[in-house]
C-alpha cells in the first residue's frame, strides 16, 4: 500500500501526524530538498506539500518534478489567506494555461 506524505512549514507540525499521515518540517530553503527526497520514495503514492513553502520553487521547476514521478502532488493552499489571487485561480492558470475569471 502506498502512503501519504504532508510537508509543512514547522508552524503547522501538528495535525497530519494524528491523522496517521507521514509529515515532514521543512523551512522555505529545505522545501525543494524536502521534495525531492519524498518523490524519490517508491512507496510514496500521494505527496502533499504547503503552498507557502513553494515560494523559492519556480511553477517550471515544480512542473519538472512532477512530471518524473507517476504518484500524485498536491498543493495545500495557505491557511488564512487573504487578499489578492486565491489558490483557485492559480490551479485554473495552472491546468488551462491561461486566466479564467471565476464568478458567483
Amino acid at each position: 500500500m502506498k502512503k501519504v506524505v504532508v510537508i509543512t512549514p514547522q508552524d503547522a507540525r501538528y495535525g497530519f501526524t494524528l491523522a496517521g499521515v507521514e509529515q515532514r518540517l521543512a523551512a522555505p530553503m529545505e522545501a525543494e530538498e524536502r521534495l525531492r527526497e519524498a518523490l524519490a520514495e517508491e512507496d510514496a503514492g500521494v505527496v502533499m506539500i504547503d503552498e507557502r513553502l513553494l515560494k523559492d520553487i519556480g511553477p517550471e521547476r515544480l512542473q519538472e518534478l512532477e512530471s518524473r514521478w507517476f504518484g500524485v502532488l498536491l498543493i495545500l493552499p495557505a491557511p488564512q489567506e487573504t487578499g489578492g489571487e486565491n489558490y483557485l485561480q492559480r490551479l485554473l492558470v495552472r491546468v488551462l494555461g491561461y486566466q479564467v475569471r471565476v464568478t458567483p
